[in-house]
């Protein structure tokens, strides 16, 4: 019996039973219907038994031919378009040229068009005195559990893999003695065979998961749902490793459900998308979410012509036409990952291109930086490689040289020119500075979307895709660079380096915050060496004020960057566990990990010293692409690498200590909080602080309601100066309507970029400045990913006009708002 859960408030439960039989590949078969707000279709899952019960299954003496030479039945009035891969290079001597296969299997219904009916068991869903304790397998029957939440599971069936054509090559080391059992072992077999190839057979197995997951059906399966998993079994079998490696799943989603959002695209038109859902992909398909379960997938997905399908893919997909207004876009990835970085976005997006020869020239600029070390860093990629076997681009000569990816850049067509301004030019600086630090690219093609203004971050990182909120375009090149660097360092930590707790997701976020100051470093090659050091001391002021704040208003229990401390990694006996805090709808607008974790970096990175510091990176993502990490295992290849007389009592114990294990800001980071005072930059913006305070005071004094132009020079500020510049004047008791009219025509700053901005709002707010009110409309209307906060500013002040502003502004965007946000709004509001 499955724990009940307040879906909105506590720990995030991870149910699958991994342990007992792990998934391998995904195969989606998906419709999108705009209209019912619905995805539709199937998918077919291939599994390994797990490692608590895993066991060599013996093969029988006889074969039995026949089922090799039965060829699956497809369903033509829904073709799948598969694009054709070559495979000649397989070493299969059936003929594999005609890749493009139709159909999607017919639904088993009746001995006639299924291989191995099985009578006795009756589809739907089961009881609850059906199921089996997990835990206590005794007599009863083995029960799969995965994790699904908010879909509608129509029916589930074991998949007769080996009715497929040429199938034959995966059982030559087992033998059949023909009776049911024996053949169900073969069933098993052929997949255990299939997900183990050698990575240069990828192209071979990708084609042969594909015929696999079209071949009939040989047996409904009993299943019951519940609020967070789904629970199938097959009468008889007691096992995992007899249960079958292949099921197939009938589903639709729910329009409800929160792991996509359907709204519409600055443009006004319909579109879907993966938004970063708090309880990932479950209410998408499926699946098994615990990190342990890395595996790969491909998907074919339908819809209405005039929509394109971007997903997480190592290929650019190409529409197919299925028929007359039906396309396809076919998707798959050779890089095993965890299912909750599956990524789909479904609109009327437009590709921003760019001219041939800006595009050589940009290139070409930045292709001249040069990975440091590469002597050192091409003996690391000689090493084998210490995870799962997949095609890897780090044993990939060609893409070890590859400084810049290819990539794409989508957004919706009012919002196009946007982007070809700024955007379309920084990613290849961007995706070189990244190169220049950290060597191989992990992905081999990366698109970039612009999503829908509900998107509820300014940006979110996926295996080959990247989305950005519309809130990164305007106000020049920095708040976009930087992004851009921050989601393009995932790519290393988060993506080709994944926590194997995620309750340790500073692994993630902490890595991407210090990585994005270095990015954008390297990315701005006309900044010398000490232009640069001023930027970051910069950025490191506005960071620890923002931790500080965050520190005094959030909950102890959330500040904590390793909540599990010693239980950190631990999981059940079946492989089940709980993401701490997971569903803490606030969490999600918590910046504690990223603040926490970039500061531990720092100090890292000051102690050691930034070259060493970035070779040991470097080393690191070497030795650990692939795999899955906890703290220690970063951190004690660290120290490994410090020299004695730098460690000073340097340990993983004291870093848990002071840094990982504990709330509030860290002692290290308490003795550190001075030093920014000398920075040049934030002297410049003190001196223009005191110019504004003492103007304040003589028009206060004076009561004169106009300032000569003459009278003060104000200087011009860097974007994150004058972000400091307004967080210092929001510590003001008391400004003049008049001082705010020309802070704001001084700096223009309803054209600065959303952080400028979002602070200035904050001015509007405090003092009443209700000519700035249409500036807070239009924030919490286009820059949803950093509005939430303004919402409780406009509450707390106790203003009629200002609530009455916070609630027409809330009711015009409730409808499209991200779950999360509206709960929370909902809260400061009602």
């Amino acid at each position: 019996m499955e724990t009940q859960l307040d879906p909105m408030k506590d720990d995030l439960p991870l149910m699958a039973n991994t342990s007992y039989m792990l998934l391998k590949h995904y195969v989606l078969d998906l419709d999108v219907d705009f209209k019912s707000k619905v995805i539709e279709g199937s998918i077919v899952l291939f599994f390994e038994t797990g490692s608590q019960y895993r066991k060599t299954i013996s093969a029988g003496k006889e074969c039995c031919q026949s089922q090799f030479d039965e060829t699956c039945e497809m369903r033509a009035s829904e073709p799948c378009h598969i694009p054709m891969i070559n495979v000649s290079t397989c070493s299969s001597k059936t003929e594999c040229n005609d890749f493009a296969v139709s159909g999607k299997e017919e639904e088993a219904t009746s001995d006639e068009n299924s291989n191995h009916s099985n009578n006795e068991q009756a589809s739907g869903i089961s009881s609850s005195k059906d199921c089996c304790d997990i835990e206590d397998h005794g007599n009863k029957d083995f029960l799969l559990v995965l994790d699904c939440c908010d879909l509608s599971v129509l029916k589930v069936e074991e998949v007769d893999v080996a009715a497929v054509s040429g199938i034959e090559k995966f059982t030559r080391s087992a033998e059949l003695a023909g009776v049911s059992k024996e053949l169900e072992n073969l069933r098993n077999r052929i997949v255990h065979e299939l997900v183990t190839l050698p990575a240069d057979r990828w192209k071979e197995q990708l084609y042969y998961f594909t015929h696999c997951s079209q071949a009939p059906g040989c047996g409904e399966l009993l299943f019951t749902t519940g609020t967070w998993s789904l629970e199938i079994r097959k009468s008889g079998i007691q096992s995992p490793a007899d249960f079958p490696h292949a099921i197939r799943i009938w589903y639709k989603t729910k329009p409800e459900g929160r792991s996509v959002t359907w709204t519409t695209d600055q443009s006004g038109r319909p579109c879907v998308y993966t938004m970063g859902s708090p309880i990932n992909n479950r209410a998408l398909f499926p699946c098994q979410e615990p990190p342990i379960a890395l595996s790969t997938w491909q998907a074919s997905v339908r819809t209405a012509a005039g929509f394109v399908v971007l997903m997480s893919g190592e290929n650019s997909a190409e529409p197919v036409q299925l028929r007359e207004g039906i396309l396809s876009w076919y998707y798959y990835v050779s890089m095993p990952m965890p299912a909750s970085t599956f990524t789909i976005a479904v609109g009327c997006w437009q590709e921003v291109k760019q001219q041939s020869f800006k595009q050589k020239a940009a290139i070409g600029t930045n292709t001249e930086f040069a990975l440091p070390s590469s002597q050192t860093d091409l003996r690391w990629h000689e090493e084998i490689c210490g995870h799962v076997e997949y095609p890897c681009r780090f044993q990939n000569p060609a893409a070890r040289l590859q400084a810049v990816i290819p990539y794409r850049v989508f957004a919706p067509w009012c919002l196009m020119e946007s982007c070809e301004e700024y955007l379309l030019q920084l990613v290849p600086q961007c995706l070189s500075a990244a190169y220049a630090t950290l060597g191989t690219h992990p992905f081999s093609r990366l698109d970039i979307l612009i999503v829908p203004s509900n998107f509820s971050s300014l940006g979110m990182a996926s295996p080959h895709i990247i989305f950005l909120s519309q809130s990164v375009l305007p106000g020049g090149s920095h708040l976009c660079g930087t992004r851009l660097c921050h989601e393009i360092a995932h790519a290393w930590f988060g993506l080709a380096i994944g926590a194997r707790d995620w309750t340790e997701e500073w692994i993630s976020e902490g890595f991407a915050t210090f990585l994005e100051d270095i990015f954008w470093a390297r990315a701005q090659q006309q900044l010398s060496h000490d232009e640069i050091k001023e930027q970051q001391e910069l950025k490191a002021l506005l960071r620890w004020r923002r931790l500080r704040d965050e520190v005094q208003n959030s909950e102890e229990e959330l500040q904590v960057l390793r909540p599990k401390k010693e239980s950190t990694g631990e999981v059940s006996e079946s492989g089940a566990s709980v993401v701490k805090y997971g569903l803490r709808a606030e969490k999600n607008f918590m910046q504690v990990h990223y603040l926490k974790g970039y500061f531990l970096l720092r100090s890292l990175a000051r102690k050691i010293g930034e070259v060493s510091y970035l070779a040991s990176l470097r080393k690191f993502v070497v030795k650990f692409h692939g795999q899955l990490v906890l703290s220690q295992d970063f951190l004690s290849m660290l120290l490994e690498d410090i020299p004695k007389q730098k460690q000073s009592g340097l340990t993983v114990e004291s870093i848990f200590q002071n840094w990982l294990d504990t709330s509030g800001i860290p002692k290290p980071l308490l003795e550190e909080g001075e030093t920014w005072k000398e920075c040049q930059l934030v002297q410049q913006v003190s001196g223009e602080v005191t110019k504004w305070i003492q103007t304040n005071r003589r028009i206060r004094k004076s009561g004169k309601k106009k300032m000569k132009q003459d009278e003060v020079v104000f200087q011009q500020l860097l974007p994150d100066q004058l972000v400091l510049l307004l967080e210092f004047l929001l510590e003001e008791k008391t400004l003049c309507p008049r001082i705010l009219q020309c802070l704001e025509r001084t700096y223009q700053l309803r054209g600065q970029d959303a952080e400028v901005r979002h602070r200035w709002c904050e001015l509007v707010i405090k003092h009443k400045y209700e000519p700035g009110y249409g500036d807070i409309e239009r924030f919490l209307r286009e820059d949803q990913a950093m509005g939430v906060y303004l919402y409780g500013e406009l509450m707390v002040n106790e203003d009629a006009k200002q609530q009455e502003l916070a609630r027409k502004c809330f009711a015009a965007a409730q409808e499209h708002m991200d779950a999360s946000s509206a709960k929370v709004v909902a809260e400061m509001l009602f």
